[in-house]
């Protein structure tokens, strides 16, 4: 048994063709919820649902975001709609006193659906409704989870990082901002001064996830900050993450990032926008998966090899690279 940390693209890209050495059946998937948001009354769980739908077959693989082939008549009408009711496109954050009213899942990362900011398509709205519904119910999001699992076939057991809100907040020279509107409105444009994971000192994770990390652990390139910080962030995951042998692949070739707003967070966040910054930020890791070109030189064991993931081939090699790092560590 495995368990991988998922964040952004950078592990689902290691996932679409790990199968053939860390097989579905045997892998638990753990994703940020940090990035999650409430755009017009429906929770929307990006990490989550690029698992979900990579794993299920439908992932756009052109943008690893939403269903390919989807429509956005939806959405497209949305921002017509708020345009012609004189509003201006844009995220439009809810009152403060609402952030935390109601459903607690949904706390401090509520936006108004006017004029929708973030491209929803049609049959992924379906996912974010039947989500949304089934909490309002009184499900859990890992039990929600579990069923839109279920509806799309997957092998590979697929999880919340917690039932708890935690949001990630990119503070700005222009004021705080969720990463949402960070990352997909402003293109990561503004200078970023702090990044905080609201919530997390609260939030806990669920046994599920707990009894996940006894397992041994691989950290895909993700985000070191926004993609794997919320799920660290909170106490009883780190403390297990610590607890339990963990190889990680570097999301940078020494100080080239590969994609994504990493090298700016991290500078923000006081980490070297580089290979050896990603290790500073991962103490507890055992063992780095680095790319052939990346000559750092790390304090812990490292395999090398061509860390590019543009193919399922480029992803079983990096799969079978995590492999042998965790075969260093003693697994």
């Amino acid at each position: 048994m495995v368990t991988f940390l998922a964040g952004g693209t950078g592990t689902p890209k290691l996932l679409a063709g790990a199968d053939a050495v860390f097989p579905p059946e045997e892998t638990t998937v753990v994703a940020n919820t940090g990035d999650d948001v409430e755009l017009g009354g429906h929770l929307v769980c990006p990490d989550l649902d690029t698992v979900l739908f990579l794993e299920g077959g439908v992932l756009d693989r052109e943008r690893w975001w939403g269903i390919e082939g989807d429509t956005t008549a939806t959405h497209d009408r949305l921002r017509e709609l708020g345009a012609e009711a004189g509003f201006e496109a844009g995220p439009r954050y809810l009152p403060d006193d609402l952030q935390t009213a109601g459903r607690d899942i949904a706390a401090w990362r509520r936006f108004s659906g006017v004029a929708e900011f973030m491209e929803i398509g049609d049959r992924d709205r379906a996912v974010h409704v039947t989500r949304t519904s089934l909490l309002d119910e009184g499900h859990s999001l890992t039990e929600v989870t579990g069923r839109l699992a279920d509806a799309f076939g997957l092998e590979r057991t697929l999880l919340p990082m917690s039932d708890d809100p935690v949001a990630s907040i990119v503070h700005t020279e222009e004021g705080p901002m969720h990463f949402q509107e960070f990352w997909v409105h402003r293109r990561a444009e503004p200078a970023v001064e702090s990044v905080e994971f609201r919530g997390a000192t609260t939030a806990e994770p669920t046994d599920e996830v707990l009894t996940a990390l006894t397992e041994p652990v691989v950290v895909g390139p993700s985000n070191p900050v926004t993609s794997i910080g919320p799920m660290t962030a909170m106490d009883a995951f780190h403390e297990a993450l610590d607890r339990t042998p963990t190889v990680a692949v570097s999301p940078f070739v020494e100080d080239q990032v590969f994609s994504g707003p990493a090298a700016k967070l991290m500078a923000a966040v006081g980490y070297e926008p580089s290979t050896r910054g990603v290790a500073n930020a991962y103490p507890g890791v055992d063992a780095f998966v680095l790319d052939d070109e990346d000559g750092t030189d790390l304090d812990r064991p490292v395999v090398r090899t061509d860390t590019t993931l543009n193919t399922a081939a480029d992803a079983e090699r990096v799969a079978r690279a995590c492999r042998d790092a965790l075969e260093v560590v003693g697994v």
